[in-house]
């Protein structure tokens, strides 16, 4: 089995392809390049548990980058176990067929507990006096001290928060030639996230986000030169497409208007209640699952979603399985901004009143 070097490049577009992507060009050239068709919802723990296990949400249950855990009552974003994703993945179903092969995972998501050989994916430290260290969690333990004293310290900030960029994804790219170099795995998964983060600020058209796409070819032409010098083949991959928006959708505060959502007061701000709730979304970009408690609400709350300037649909159980999104884990309802919206998850009517987290 020739060993493969998968550069999930986030963000990236077939149009994109070009004159400012020489390196992704020639790859294309000297192999073949298709645009993927993006799932529902095109989000990145959506997109990367079908990337892993090729089944839709419906099957594998990550209905979103979160959602809320009903059993839990708490809405619950950006998860990492493995387990939490249903069905097969690709690295077991490989080692299932060949014993011998060897996978490394470098910050693809659904990382703790993969049944990989090598991974590393962003987990800080919590504290009790309520701190968070910035750090990685890698295994085994011995190659994440090689890691990091080849590499040093993970630029943690500049991969999550207002500084993210290009270190991020340097720093990944440096990882992954390491384990192709050192370790020389069957299976590489390297997640570059860095243009993601500028199409999401400033718009795909931005010049930030052009030169974004620059240091993203640079980084995809270094990677492909290690992976030829181990032998392995180098294939890109997307999640979706970043398109310009300008119309913000406040579906929570429009459920909150209507007497749906209620809100708990506290010393630092509101904060949702969804015990006493009978409505309220968890917003997630372009898509919003909707959390009605009650089955004779689902019309009212359907029929107020749909006047909401900004959404496009509404999907109820026929939709949701229609959409491949009928998983036990998605809202009663789940809504879809038109073009050029999306989403907030803002539910306070008073500024003044914001949670201190939002302020």
């Amino acid at each position: 089995m020739r060993p493969l070097l998968v550069i999930d490049a986030v963000g990236l577009t077939a149009a994109q392809i070009g004159a400012r992507t020489p390196h992704l060009a020639k790859l294309a050239a000297r192999g073949f390049a298709a645009p993927m068709s993006a799932i529902l919802p095109a989000v990145t723990l959506s997109a990367q548990a079908t990337l892993l296990t090729g089944a839709l949400p419906t099957e594998h249950g990550a209905v979103g980058n979160g959602w809320y855990w009903r059993e839990l009552g708490e809405a619950w974003l950006w998860r990492q176990p493995n387990a939490i994703v249903r069905g097969e993945k690709l690295y077991e179903r490989a080692r299932r067929l060949d014993p011998a092969f060897t996978c490394a995972k470098l910050f693809w998501w659904w990382n703790l507990g993969a049944a990989v050989d090598w991974s590393i994916t962003p987990r800080p430290f919590y504290p009790a006096d309520g701190r968070k260290i910035p750090a990685i969690q890698a295994t085994p333990r011995e190659f994440e001290a090689r890691v990091l004293r080849e590499l040093g310290e993970f630029p943690f900030f500049d991969f999550w928060g207002p500084r993210s960029g290009l270190a991020s994804s340097r720093w990944i790219a440096d990882a992954a030639l390491f384990a192709l170099r050192e370790q020389r795995p069957t299976l590489t998964l390297a997640y570059l996230p860095h243009l993601d983060y500028d199409h999401q600020r400033h718009g795909p058209s931005d010049p930030r986000s052009l030169r974004a796409l620059s240091e993203l070819d640079a980084l995809v032409g270094e990677l492909v030169a290690g992976a030829d010098a181990a032998g392995a083949a180098t294939l890109v991959v997307s999640e979706y497409g970043i398109e310009d928006v300008d119309a913000p959708v406040h579906v929570n505060r429009a459920l909150r208007q209507a007497g749906l959502l209620e809100v708990r007061e506290t010393p630092v701000g509101e904060v949702l209640d969804p015990f006493a709730s009978r409505a309220f979304a968890v917003a997630d970009h372009q898509v919003a699952h909707v959390y009605v408690k009650r089955a004779d609400d689902l019309a009212k709350v359907r029929a107020l979603l749909e006047r909401l300037d900004g959404v496009a649909a509404v999907l109820d159980e026929a939709g949701k399985r229609a959409a491949g999104i009928a998983h036990e884990r998605a809202g009663e309802l789940v809504a879809i901004a038109r073009r050029g919206a999306w989403f907030t998850y803002l539910y306070w009517l008073d500024d003044a009143r914001a949670p201190d987290f939002a302020r």
